[in-house]
């Protein structure tokens, strides 16, 4: 979507919820007078004017929030602040859409870093931390939620960072109809995970991983801040919502089949879930079970990506815990899951 700076405007109204106050210029949504409810356009709002002047933007207070402390957010007051036109009016929501998508990757990268520092601080203190005689790592209940952890981590890395490639190879058309899919679907999943995620690996440290005192508690801050990559850009319904509209393009819904066609013959129950994901993509494709068919393109891709980069220890215990059988809960590997071999792999150097 291409971007032209239109005419001059000046805003006057309240805004409740103002994301980073401290920078020099944003981007806002703005209802442009005489266009009633189809008027919502974007506006370009430079901190500082032309002729070197400030803007007219009063900050109102901060927010207190759950976590993202060291990033503002606050309230404003639009007096007669002076703005550009972003794009068409009345077309405010596709273009600021559009340029949130690479946030949208950001957001996917973001977490499965959170979510790899969590393990390694929750590896780190039960490679070290004994009761009853071992060491907690050796304990078999906590090796499996350990080796279960590492296999999500290493999932959600997977997926982000082939969302990434498609990012960077976008005049290849195969890799931009992929970012398309990709997107919403890894925005979603990885993001939805992170929350359970921390909770669980703030849990392999007891009461210590629940405490802040003096700053040092990592991985409630982890855990706090988790959420926020969830809603920002767009929250979880409304990526199930973009995954849809991507979806309703043939030449998407192709170039994720073609994505995945490398994974067959590898592993049973992912055969099967390739073969039946274009019926789950008719059949899921409303707006009352998109989460659900949001949920199942990402296990399924998580898994073909997967079979191409990880060790078939790896592979094969993701395809038996995430699509042969549901998965509502750390630490349910099965027997033949290989668990120490999935913590030697995940164990930080």
């Amino acid at each position: 979507m291409g971007v032209t700076r239109g005419e001059r405007y000046r805003l006057t109204g309240h805004k409740w919820f103002f994301s980073a106050p401290m920078c020099d210029a944003f981007l806002v949504l703005a209802y442009v007078e005489g266009m009633g409810e189809g008027g919502l356009s974007c506006f370009f709002l430079p901190r500082v004017l032309p002729d070197g002047t400030r803007n007219t933007l009063r900050i109102q207070r901060l927010k207190d929030k759950l976590g993202n402390q060291a990033n503002a957010s606050s309230e404003v007051e639009f007096d007669g602040t002076l703005a550009w036109l972003v794009g068409e009016p009345g077309r405010g929501v596709p273009q600021i859409l559009a340029m949130g998508t690479m946030t949208r990757l950001d957001c996917a990268l973001g977490t499965s870093g959170l979510m790899r520092q969590a393990l390694s601080i929750a590896l780190h203190h039960t490679a070290e931390r004994s009761a009853f005689g071992k060491r907690l790592i050796e304990q078999p209940l906590m090796k499996n939620v350990l080796a279960d952890l590492a296999l999500e981590s290493e999932a959600a890395i997977a997926l982000s960072m082939r969302l990434a490639r498609a990012f960077d190879q976008q005049g290849d058309e195969q890799q931009r109809l992929l970012a398309r899919v990709l997107t919403p679907i890894a925005k979603f999943w990885i993001t939805k995970r992170g929350s359970l995620f921390a909770q669980e690996a703030m849990e392999c440290l007891g009461g210590n991983g629940y405490v802040e005192e003096g700053g040092e508690g990592i991985p409630a801050r982890i855990y706090r801040e988790m959420p926020v990559n969830s809603i920002w850009e767009g929250a979880g319904n409304i990526m199930a919502l973009d995954l849809l509209r991507a979806l309703r393009k043939g030449d998407v819904a192709a170039a994720l089949a073609h994505e995945l066609a490398p994974a067959r013959g590898q592993h049973a129950a992912l055969d099967r879930m390739i073969d039946t994901l274009p019926t789950l993509i008719d059949h899921h494709a409303t707006e009352a079970t998109a989460r659900t068919l949001a949920r199942d393109v990402a296990l399924t891709v998580q898994a073909a990506l997967l079979a191409q980069t990880a060790p078939s220890a790896v592979f094969g215990a993701f395809c038996d815990s995430r699509i042969a059988q549901r998965h509502d809960v750390f630490g349910t590997l099965g027997a033949g899951a290989g668990v120490d071999a999935l913590i030697a792999r995940a164990m930080p150097a």
